[in-house]
């Protein structure tokens, strides 16, 4: 609900005589605006017409099934993130073993850190419209910052649009933090996210990189041209920024006073993720982890992690 919206709703509440004009006059806007407004509220059971005059709906009914909508929203969304990063990591791994037999045409291999920095650097060059990154791992290294520091200052002055996504723990490196504040000053547009399913960088639609490990990203990366992996890079990457926190808000707590990290800590642990791997997808120190376990586990109640996640599931932190 926009701000319209719930001054309409609490004026249905309040004032039960008025009509559409005044409830335009009151608010200082159209009338067309109103009833279109007034047509949503209906449609989410918040409003209902009767005998020509609006009355509210039970805000406890009502309220209760947008936060089932979300939760479902939610399911379904984490459920289509998922099956979209088992089929990239399916792609990249078909890539990887066609430049390993020396197909060239779509891919091509680039074997160490230097490699990969000097052919960002003359992608970045070459990019006319646009730059689109997964920054996973956390703190983001002072070499890396300071080597990316001048590409994104040159893509942001020939006017390339710049989206950035790091993890949400990322912002707790004062470096990071940093150089992210300096890019969004100069244009750049930056996210946060609770994970990220691979390092990447894309340019101008048509050419990305990735990692050749996406485990262990200093071994090098694959240079990818083919339309088909990009488009799915490209709808990830969509699909990520479209839930990612924009860089400078508050980030909310999804539920019941559980942050999004918190959350997809929980969705990693059940999925069987060991303490270490964990602690790596969500870019923080094994201790961080450890002690969030235990945090999570005394809100909870629980005496163990199986009764945590059952906790969990019955308070809906943890959806999938």
């Amino acid at each position: 609900m926009d701000n319209h919206a719930d001054s309409i709703y609490r004026l249905v509440l309040t004032q039960k005589e008025w009509g559409i004009s005044e409830i335009a006059a009151k608010l200082g806007i159209p009338e067309t605006h109103v009833r279109s407004t007034i047509d949503r509220l209906v449609d989410l059971s918040l409003l209902r017409r009767s005998s020509g005059a609006l009355r509210p709906g039970s805000p406890s009914v009502a309220f209760h099934s947008l936060l089932q909508r979300q939760r479902t929203d939610l399911l379904r969304r984490q459920e289509e993130f998922v099956a979209a990063e088992h089929a990239v990591n399916r792609l990249i791994d078909e890539y990887s073993e066609l430049c390993a037999v020396g197909a060239r045409d779509e891919c091509d291999r680039l074997e160490s850190v230097e490699a990969v920095r000097a052919r960002i650097e003359t992608l970045a060059r070459w990019a006319s419209s646009e730059c689109l990154s997964f920054m996973p791992g956390g703190a983001q290294s002072s070499e890396s910052l300071e080597a990316s520091r001048p590409l994104d200052d040159m893509l942001l002055e020939r006017g390339v649009d710049v989206r950035t996504v790091y993890l949400d723990s990322a912002c707790n490196d004062a470096s990071t933090l940093t150089y992210a504040r300096w890019l969004t000053e100069r244009g750049g547009k930056v996210r946060t996210a609770p994970t990220l399913p691979l390092r990447m960088v894309i340019f101008d639609r048509g050419l990305a990189l990735v990692p050749l490990d996406p485990q262990h990203s200093g071994k090098g990366a694959v240079e990818i041209c083919g339309e088909g992996i990009i488009t799915a890079l490209i709808a990830l990457f969509e699909q990520v920024w479209a839930s990612a926190t924009p860089f400078g808000t508050v980030r909310n707590r999804c539920q019941d006073d559980i942050t999004r990290q918190e959350q997809e800590l929980l969705r990693l642990l059940a999925q069987g993720l060991t303490d270490e791997a964990a602690s790596k997808k969500l870019g923080i120190g094994l201790r961080t982890h450890r002690r969030m376990v235990a945090d999570l586990m005394d809100r909870l109640g629980a005496r163990s992690r199986f009764e945590a996640g059952v906790k969990a599931t019955e308070k809906g932190w943890l959806v999938c």
